[in-house]
Order: structure tokens, then sequence, then C-alpha cells
């Protein structure tokens, strides 16, 4: 419905990052409970990295336009690196055009590189980057539930 084509590693592409991308955040949300006190205090801070995650995932603000010294909470932020891999999948080795306001064309390919910053030939580095902060924010949940203690005697 959103111009998909149908072939099996462009599905598969999907299928991967939905999946990790889904299985990270319940990761994270269980390691944020973990590391605070109460659900309350875990809401209030998960809340605060979510929006924090939204404003610099490149989907408001794309990468080449976030100024220099705020880059690297780009290239740290999980939800960034899901919405790289599925633009990159999905639509980085389309050859067709699109059309701008002035009526010059510009190949999707190009666009997707020089506006969003997004390379097919990237996408390999892209999925280990997610499946590991899925992994990350396991471990992290891990370690957590087994040295936190905050009962009170």
């Amino acid at each position: 419905m959103i111009g998909f084509e149908w072939t099996v590693t462009k599905v598969f592409w999907y299928l991967f990052f939905m999946y990790f991308t889904f299985l990270y955040f319940t990761y994270y949300g269980m390691m944020s409970v973990a590391m605070t006190p109460n659900q309350h205090i875990s809401t209030i801070v998960a809340s605060a990295f979510y929006s924090v995650w939204n404003i610099f995932s490149g989907f408001i603000i794309p990468r080449p336009s976030i100024p220099i010294w705020w880059r690297w909470y780009y290239w740290g932020n999980p939800v960034a690196w899901s919405l790289y891999g599925l633009v990159a999948s999905q639509y980085g080795d389309l050859q067709g055009y699109i059309e701008s306001n002035d009526g010059s064309q510009t190949k999707i390919e190009d666009f997707l590189r020089h506006y969003l910053g997004f390379k097919h030939d990237f996408l390999g580095v892209v999925a280990a980057v997610v499946v590991g902060f899925g992994a990350l924010f396991a471990f992290s949940f891990a370690i957590s539930v087994k040295t936190f203690n905050f009962q009170r005697r």
C-alpha cells in the first residue's frame, strides 16, 4: 500500500527490521523497569528517552541537516538505525525517478543518499547494529535484575 516491491528479499528485510525493532523496544521497557525502583519512575525515564529518540531519529530532521555537534546522538539512537534499515532496504536500490515541485527529476537512490544520507550498501551494518541494540538491552535487563535491589527493610 505504500509502494513496497513484492520481492522475497524486501519482505525478509521488512520483517527482520520490524521484528528486531519491536524486540529492542520490549527489552528497553524491561530494562527501564529493572533499573528503576518502581514502574512510575520507569515510565517517566522511558518516555523521556522515547521523545529524544523521536527527535533525533532522522524522521523529523534528516541526518545531513542535524547540526554536526548533535550528529553523534543520531548514531547512538536505536530508532534511527531502524528507520535507516527500513528505508534503505525498501527504497535504497530503486532506479526510478521522483519529480520535485520545480519539475526537475531526481533518482530515488540519489535522493536517499544525498538528502537523507541512506546508502543501500550499508544495510548489513545496519542490521547488525539493530540486533546489537536488542542484545544490549536484554543484557542490561538481565544484569539489572541480578544486581539491583530496591527493597526497603
